[in-house]
């Protein structure tokens, strides 16, 4: 199953506040994301069909391997674009929303080759 921009959207979300709560259910996800619980609920019964996600008895969401995959990579994206945006002088909130359309759209060829190349100047 490809992902669209909004799965991987709620993928990403699912990692931040696992890594911020530790357990996460479709509310926290609605809250962090600013959307309905029924938006969340669609959103969870597409990844959870195409593997991405799982829901225990307790209704908590757990990202599978390849859920947790595509989300560390969607996640990783995200930072790099934010932080190579703040040092090029981008307002934080500007480079945060603009990071979060680049990570979607970028290739991981490119996005490799960015990273690396960054990675030299710094060294």
């Amino acid at each position: 199953m490809k992902l669209h921009a909004s799965g991987e959207d709620y993928l990403e979300s699912i990692l931040i506040l696992q890594k911020k709560l530790g357990m996460v259910r479709s509310v926290d996800v609605a809250r962090h994301m600013e959307v309905s619980k029924p938006s969340v609920c669609h959103a969870v019964a597409t990844l959870r069909d195409g593997g991405f996600l799982t829901m225990d008895k307790d209704r908590f969401l757990h990202l599978t391997d390849l859920g947790r995959e595509a989300a560390e990579q969607i996640y990783e994206k995200h930072c790099f674009f934010t932080e190579q945006l703040i040092a090029a002088g981008v307002d934080p909130k500007t480079a945060e929303a603009d990071a979060c359309r680049m990570e979607h759209v970028i290739s991981t060829e490119s996005f490799l080759r960015l990273k690396a190349a960054a990675k030299q100047e710094q060294d």
